[in-house]
C-alpha cells in the first residue's frame, strides 16, 4: 500500500535561517525543529551527517541524504513493514519567506497496513505539525485531535 504525505509551513524568515532550524535536529535541547518536549526525541549514533543511524520511539531510519541547510533525507529500518524515506526541505520564497517542508513516501507492507493507518499516520501527522508550529515564531499551540490524545494516552500506559 503506497504512503504519501506532506506537511509544510510558509515560515517569515529567510532561508538560512530556516535552514538553521533544520540543521539544529537532534541537537537535544538545541534543537529548534523537533518537539522533543511531547514527542520521543530523534536521537543518532553520531551528529548529523550522511549514514547516522537512529530515529524516534519505534520509528528507525538512517540518514540517506544530507546538504547542510538545505535538505535531509531518512531512510526507514523500522518498524518493519516501512519501506521508503521522509525529509525535510527548505524552500526560498523570496528573501523574507521560506517554505519548509516535511515529505513522507513509502510503501507499507504486513501489519504494517494496519498499524500505519490506525495508529502512526495520526501520530505522524501530530508530531509534524507540532514540528512545524515549533519553527514559526512565535510557535502555535498543539491542538491535537481526541483520538491522537487517545493514542498518546495508550502509548504512555504501555510504556
Amino acid at each position: 500500500m503506497p504512503v504519501h504525505n506532506m506537511h509544510e509551513r510558509v515560515l517569515s524568515m529567510g532561508s538560512e535561517e530556516a535552514g538553521a532550524l533544520l540543521d539544529s535536529l537532534s541537537a537535544g535541547t538545541a534543537d529548534r525543529l523537533w518537539p522533543y518536549d511531547n514527542w520521543p526525541p530523534m536521537e543518532f549514533d553520531r551528529p548529523l551527517s550522511a549514514g547516522a543511524k537512529g530515529g524516534h520511539g519505534p520509528v528507525r531510519y538512517t540518514v540517506a541524504a544530507y546538504v547542510p541547510g538545505v535538505w535531509i533525507r531518512f531512510t526507514f529500518t523500522g518498524p518493519r513493514g516501512f519501506h521508503g524515506f521522509h525529509e525535510y526541505a527548505v524552500l526560498p520564497v523570496d528573501e523574507e519567506r521560506t517554505v519548509l517542508r516535511h515529505t513522507l513516501s513509502m510503501r507499507v507492507s504486513g501489519l504494517a497496513r494496519l498499524s500505519w493507518p490506525l495508529a502512526y499516520r495520526w501520530m505522524h501527522d501530530a508530531l509534524l505539525e507540532d514540528s512545524l508550529d515549533l519553527a514559526e515564531r512565535p510557535a502555535r499551540q498543539a491542538r491535537w485531535s481526541p483520538y491522537v490524545r487517545l493514542l498518546r494516552a495508550l502509548v504512555t500506559r504501555v510504556h
